[in-house]
Parts: C-alpha cells; sequence; structure tokens
C-alpha cells in the first residue's frame, strides 16, 4: 500500500534526514542552555554535542521533572508562556510541560498528520482529558486548525456520560472522533445497549483517532470491524506532543523531522537508532521547555527497515510502559502481549471487556463473554494466552455487562451547580458540589 505522506516532509532519503536533525540541533541546545535545569550540565559537557555523540549526555527522566516542578525547565520569559500542562501521572507524580505560541505551531502540525485527513467539513468529537493534560487542548486546536467544527466531550465530566456521548455522535453526525482505544469499545456497548447498530446506525462516521493506551494490530482491527470505519492511532505524551502516527498500512512511524529518537537499553544504557528498549526523545522545536534526550520510559522496537506505504520514517511498534510490567513465576507479562492473544480469539465469541491480575505462580483473567460461548472461550483463552505468554493461566468467564456494568453504559447527564437552598424532597449533601 503506497500512499503520498498528508504533509510535507521536505526530504526524501535518511541521508536528508540526518542533514536536517544536525541543523536543528544547534538551536535546541541554546534554547536548553537557558534552562536552570540544562544550563549547569551543558556547562560541564563543553561544546554543543552534534546528534551523533548526544549520547554523551545523561538521560533526562521523569523524575528530574518532578524534581523541577513546576519551572524549574523554563528556558524562556514567563510571560511567553501559552499553556501550562501535566501529565496524568499513570506511573507517579504528574509532570510539568509548557508551551509557548510557537511550540503551539510544531505541536497542531504534528497532531494534524493523520492519513485520514481532518478537513473544514469535519464534525471532531473530542473524548480525552482538557484538565491539566495536553491531549484534549492538542486535538481541539488541531481541528481547528483545520476548519473542523469542535465538539469538546471532555471524558472526565459528569456531563457526557458514555450514553450521551453515544447520542452527540449520532445527532451530529460527527465524522472524526478522538479518544482512547478502549473508549471505543464502551461506546460500542452503549450503542448496542441502546438498541442501535455501530455499523449502521453512525452513517457519519468516518475515522476513529485513537491514543493514550496500548493498542495492538488485533485490537484494532476488532475495534475496525465493529465500527466499519478506519482506527487511526496516534503515539505521545503531554510532555513531547505526538510522536508517531499511524500510516494506510497500519504501522507507527516516527516524526523523526521533527524529534530526535533514540533507543537505549535500560540495562546497559547504550544508545542505537533502531532496536528495542526505551524510546528516549529530543524535541527538534522545543523552546519553552526543551528536553535533551528525554527517557519516556516506554519500551518499543524501532526500525528503518522501510514500510509498505512508502513513508521515508522509522516505525514504531509501543509495548507498553515498563515500570507497569509485571510477571507470573518469574516470567514477564505485559498488557500487550495479554492483549493480542484475547483479541486474537474468534469475533463470534465478543470478547473485547477483560482484565487480568498476575500472581506468584498464575495468572488470573476474567472477561465477559456470553453464555453459549462459554466454555469454547475459556478453552480458547488459556490456550492463546498460555501460550502466547508461556504462564499458566486460570481464565474466568464472566457475563456480560459484569466488567461494564449495565448502569455504566446507560447513565444519562447528572450535573447540578453548588448551591445552599434545597427543597425538602431534595438530597442536600450535595451542597456546594458539582457532582
Amino acid at each position: 500500500m503506497t500512499a503520498e505522506p498528508p504533509f510535507d516532509l521536505r526530504w526524501n532519503t535518511l541521508d536528508e534526514l540526518a542533514e536536517i536533525q544536525r541543523k536543528r540541533l544547534p538551536r535546541v541546545m541554546e534554547w536548553a542552555s537557558a534552562s536552570p535545569f540544562y544550563r549547569d550540565r551543558l556547562a560541564t559537557a563543553g561544546a554543543f554535542p552534534t546528534a551523533a555523540d548526544l549520547s554523551g549526555l545523561p538521560l533526562t527522566t521523569k523524575q528530574d521533572l518532578r524534581a523541577g516542578r513546576p519551572f524549574g525547565m523554563l528556558a524562556v520569559d514567563r510571560s511567553r508562556l501559552a499553556t501550562y500542562h501535566e501529565s496524568s501521572g499513570t506511573a507517579g507524580q504528574a509532570t510539568p510541560s509548557y508551551y509557548t505560541r510557537e511550540d503551539w505551531d510544531d505541536l497542531v502540525e504534528r497532531y494534524a498528520r493523520k492519513w485520514v485527513g481532518i478537513t473544514a467539513e469535519d464534525t471532531f468529537l473530542v473524548r480525552t482529558p482538557y484538565a491539566l493534560m495536553l491531549t484534549g487542548h492538542l486535538a481541539h486546536a488541531a481541528a481547528r486548525s483545520r476548519g473542523a467544527t469542535v465538539v469538546p466531550a471532555d471524558n472526565r465530566s459528569a456531563a457526557t456520560p458514555l450514553a450521551r456521548t453515544v447520542e452527540v455522535i449520532r445527532e451530529l453526525e460527527v465524522s472524526l472522533t478522538w479518544s482512547m482505544a478502549t473508549e471505543t469499545l464502551l461506546w460500542a456497548a452503549a450503542a448496542e445497549t441502546a438498541g442501535l447498530d455501530p455499523r449502521t446506525d453512525f452513517p457519519g462516521l468516518r475515522a476513529l483517532f485513537v491514543g493514550g493506551d496500548p493498542l495492538t494490530a488485533a485490537r484494532r482491527r476488532r475495534i475496525s470491524d465493529i465500527w466499519g470505519v478506519p482506527v487511526v492511532e496516534e503515539f505521545g505524551s503531554t510532555e513531547t506532543g505526538s510522536l508517531a502516527g499511524q500510516c494506510p498500512a497500519g504501522n507507527l512511524h516516527l516524526w523523526a523531522d521533527r524529534v530526535l529518537f533514540e533507543v537505549v537499553d535500560p540495562a546497559t544504557g547504550a544508545s542505537s537508532p533502531e532496536g528495542s528498549g526505551h524510546l528516549v526523545v529530543t524535541p527538534l522545536y522545543r523552546e519553552a521547555m526543551p528536553l535533551l534526550r528525554y527517557d519516556l520510559e516506554d519500551d518499543v522496537e524501532v526500525s528503518y527497515a522501510g514500510c509498505s506505504c512508502a513513508w521515508p520514517l522509522p516505525t514504531v511498534r509501543v509495548l507498553g510502559r515498563a515500570a507497569l510490567d509485571h510477571s507470573v513465576a518469574g516470567t514477564p507479562v505485559t498488557q500487550h502481549d495479554l492483549e493480542e492473544a484475547v483479541f486474537s480469539l474468534p469475533a463470534a465469541y465478543g470478547v473485547v471487556f477483560w482484565r487480568a491480575r498476575t500472581g506468584a505462580e498464575r495468572l488470573t483473567l476474567e472477561f465477559e463473554v456470553a453464555s453459549e460461548h462459554r466454555e469454547a472461550a475459556r478453552a480458547a483463552v488459556e490456550s492463546a494466552v498460555g501460550g502466547r505468554l508461556g504462564v499458566p493461566v486460570d481464565a474466568r468467564p464472566v457475563a456480560p455487562r459484569t466488567l461494564v456494568p449495565y448502569e455504566a453504559l446507560t447513565r444519562s447527564q447528572d450535573v447540578i451547580k453548588p448551591r445552599s437552598l434545597f427543597a425538602a424532597h431534595e438530597d442536600w449533601d450535595r451542597a456546594l458540589l458539582y457532582y
């Protein structure tokens, strides 16, 4: 599958890419030298390093960002800041990030690099957090930059529960959505609970943009089959913005013209442009908060072998957050491997919601499945998961609407404004609260 990238790369070969990186790096070092955190670190390094010897600098860690919060990494006058953000804190205390207006130009351009393009004819549902995180604000800004109508649904608000989100997608004829991949499965369940068919009752929908949680090829195919539209994946972070986007062939490509990437072996510290390890990034267009060799702590596999789409960019497989890995009987167990196994089951079983817990000697995995497929699914799960991971598995089928309750799929809006005066029949324990 060959396709032109939906953006102007301004280069065609890896040598030309290396030249772009070489020319940008001195500017990045200049910006970094204005940051309190990097000032001393660069002073001891001597001359500004080139891309080839950047690996001589220490890694910047999430703990470095936490220790310097809120503005220890700031490299511009605060009057130039456009926004301040914090990460979700999934693997520890939240990390701060901030951007100038010029930084935002780069953020928006990278996010909008979708092979299913965003246009002025689109109605774009944003179903990721606004709050302090970057994700909702970034999608909103990118969609508006392309002229799309934005529907700011959020996903941390009682004003738009799952049932209401499904209504909005249908009533407004939403054409593009942005959410975590898991959200799209919850929408489908809520739609089916309301008597709707995701494939036929949402004719305006033309693609689902997803990011923020691990997504294997097997789960992406299942989501696409359920909704009947492409699922377009995005990979990035609040600290960096978009780092990779999916091509028509289904692979994630790193935006190597905007960010310098390394793969670092967490055990030895050895750095390489490709292979397996932690993804380490140096954004090339980040002024407010330069990051030199920032360790995302995500396990990845990077390759320059090429892709059938013909985009001249390295590909990446994101295997998940290293800090969240577990083991059973000494064998590592990752969500990526579990997800690939679960979503490789026959689609007729309808298994999409599951949870697992590691034990000293056995993995316990619960999954929703209809009663008629219960025993077949149990055997298939134990075979697929046990075979892929090589660990004993206790597969426990549960009835549909056990892991995702019916009430969660049908709950209506429940929003109030803070007040102090109530009628006799009203619940005054909610005084002064939004919830």
